[in-house]
């Protein structure tokens, strides 16, 4: 069963008016993949990348994106985070896997600050390595689960 698209109006693209929506605690999980070669991957876990600590600089800059998702994504809603968390580890040895958690109380639920937070550090991780591998790929961006708001819970089937 498909819904109606909710940032779509008669007059086109809107943003949602969420003032009647009650404040509940809203969490969102997303994650994606840096993949490249292992020597690549090497460094990064080592901390001493051609342009600094690798990790740290892509976690930061995935917590700052979450921030600034309003100002990114055209018709999100600007909100009050309580928390946002990103996670770098690696996968096999030739990836590194990002997970983005987001947390706010709010009326509107926080999807979109996970997935930019997750996105922004796989870019930064590019920026960073992209001197020592021009191989570099983001893949599997995606949300993983969410919970909270008038929808409630969901998480991807494994």
């Amino acid at each position: 069963m498909s819904r109606p698209l909710s940032h779509l109006g008669p007059d086109g693209a809107r943003m949602v008016d969420v003032g009647d929506k009650p404040t509940t605690a809203r969490r969102a999980v997303a994650a994606g993949r840096v993949t490249m070669s292992p020597a690549t991957r090497a460094l990064a876990l080592s901390g001493d990348g051609p342009k600094g600590p690798v990790l740290e600089t892509a976690r930061l800059a995935g917590i700052q994106a979450a921030k600034r998702t309003a100002d990114l994504i055209p018709l999100c809603h600007p909100l009050p985070l309580d928390a946002v968390d990103v996670v770098i580890a690696p996968e096999g040895d030739a990836a590194l896997t990002i997970t983005a958690t987001a947390r706010a109380t709010w009326r509107t639920g926080v999807e979109m600050e996970a997935l930019t937070a997750a996105a922004v550090a796989a870019l930064t991780l590019i920026d960073m390595l992209k001197a020592a591998d021009k191989m570099l790929v983001i893949s599997d961006l995606r949300l993983l689960e969410k919970s909270g708001g008038r929808s409630g819970d969901w998480k991807r089937p494994a």
